[in-house]
């Protein structure tokens, strides 16, 4: 009778000991699974911000078309835009294109404002349009920044809090970058007339 209790006690104890581990491997699987979630909800926040300032860039050369012939004594301003555009055009990773797309908006911002000095300029039905679509652009631009942003915080946070950081660990998680603007992008655009 005393064998039969210790060999019952022995499978309870190896079910026990296998639910846990069963247990484990299917938490570690759910961690792995969410990180993966949250690792290509990144890059599709990215693809998303790229697919505008891509569309950005692709109108730039129809804006400064529109005002070459208004602002004659603008010439530093709009080599600035073109040199800007060139910027992001060459950009690699998502840090260059991050600051090419802030060193890009500053000086769209002071473009549109030196604009307001031309008044037949202002009148360019073409302009106009153009300045809207950019703006637009812009606005869906500060968006899907936020996603982005949004979406790699919630990854950092993540991968940095327990447990989940022992299998983000074992994985080769590491942290990723948030899409922001530098400290010269930040200072005011001075504008001379």
């Amino acid at each position: 009778m005393a064998l039969g209790i210790g060999v019952g006690v022995a499978i309870i104890i190896g079910v026990l000991i296998l639910l846990v581990i069963i247990g484990f491997a299917l938490y570690a699987i759910g961690v792995y699974n969410g990180l993966v979630r949250l690792k290509n909800n990144i890059k599709k926040s990215f693809a998303n911000i790229d697919v505008l300032l891509k569309q950005r860039a692709a109108e730039l050369p129809k804006l400064l078309a529109s005002v070459k012939g208004y602002m004659k004594h603008e010439k530093d301003l709009l080599l600035g835009v073109t040199k800007a555009r060139t910027a992001f055009l060459n950009a690699k990773t998502i840090g260059q294109k991050a600051a090419a797309d802030n060193q890009l908006s500053g000086m769209l911002k002071s473009l549109f404002a030196v604009a307001e000095n031309y008044p037949k300029l202002r009148a360019n039905e073409n302009f106009l349009h153009l300045q809207a679509r950019i703006s637009g652009i812009e606005n869906e631009l500060a968006d899907r920044r936020e996603f982005y942003n949004d979406s790699v915080n919630t990854y950092n946070i993540r991968i940095q809090s327990f447990p989940d950081m022992i299998v983000a660990r074992m994985l080769g998680y590491r942290e990723s970058d948030l899409f922001k603007a530098s400290a010269e992008d930040k200072k005011d655009v001075k504008i001379e007339f």
